[in-house]
């Protein structure tokens, strides 16, 4: 007889609802467990055999995601209104986490992509990456506002260089003006240094995910740009209509040309 158990946990703020369920599909242990890592874990070290496990997406799905993903032999994050079977169903009936092992063992669930390493770190560090030039570009704009409000032509970027900063605070005759560009200055080098070392991460864990190597070797398209779309487009089945989702799959699997962008 088969030992494989599988699992549907029932995902909340607080607590965890666990049911899991033979390969029969008999129903073996029901047990509500605090939405904790350690307590979660402990909860797995006492089960034995193949361990096949699913939840819902949702807000602590990446964490999970990557907590169990060492512990259990298959782990599936779900969509259950993607799923067939579900819309036979009730659409007002909860999806509980003794329903959720009956589908898993039917495999009538549809997964959401995390990634061979899981898309949480590199989700944050995308976002960090964004979030950091856009700042970046706020404040250059501050420092060509204070140049123009006196009448100082600045085109291009010479006035962002540090070797060209002290001539251009010394075209600024007003101290208190000055002062403040100098303030910007520093605040643009803070946000350069941070930039750069948010770069050489982003980079480092893009290479751990097979889907970022292969969107760089497609022509146009380099390694921040990659994780920019393995963010916002990881999975095709994420897509609304099977026509997209035909198109990112062969967006993913076409042969890569010699060309690769800078």
């Amino acid at each position: 007889m088969t030992s494989t158990k599988y699992i549907g946990m029932d995902v909340h703020k607080e607590s965890i609802s666990s049911a899991v369920m033979n390969a029969s599909g008999k129903i073996v242990m029901e047990c509500v467990i605090e939405t904790k890592a350690s307590m979660i874990l402990q909860f797995f070290d006492g089960l034995r055999g193949d361990l096949h496990v699913t939840f819902e997406e949702g807000t602590s799905a990446a964490w999970l995601y990557d907590l169990l993903k060492p512990h259990v032999t298959k782990l599936l994050v779900c969509d259950p209104r993607k799923n067939a079977s579900m819309r036979e169903a009730n659409q007002s009936d909860k999806i509980d986490a003794r329903r959720l092992a009956e589908l898993l063992r039917l495999n009538h669930l549809s997964p959401v992509y995390h990634g061979e390493h899981g898309l949480r770190s590199l989700k944050e560090l995308v976002r960090s990456y964004l979030t950091i030039t856009k700042d970046l570009g706020r404040v250059m704009s501050r420092v060509k506002a204070i140049y123009r409000s006196w009448a100082i032509p600045c085109t291009g970027k010479q006035v962002y260089a540090p070797r060209h900063r002290a001539v251009w605070l010394g075209k600024i005759g007003e101290p208190g003006v000055r002062r403040r560009a100098e303030f910007y200055y520093q605040q643009l080098d803070a946000l350069r240094t941070v930039r750069q070392e948010v770069r050489r991460e982003l980079l480092a864990e893009g290479k751990k995910h097979q889907a970022w190597k292969r969107l760089c070797q497609i022509p146009s398209i380099g390694p921040i740009r990659s994780a920019v779309l393995l963010w916002h487009s990881a999975d095709p089945a994420s897509f609304p209509n099977q026509a997209a989702a035909v198109d990112v799959q062969r967006f993913w699997h076409r042969d890569p040309k010699q060309r690769r962008s800078p």
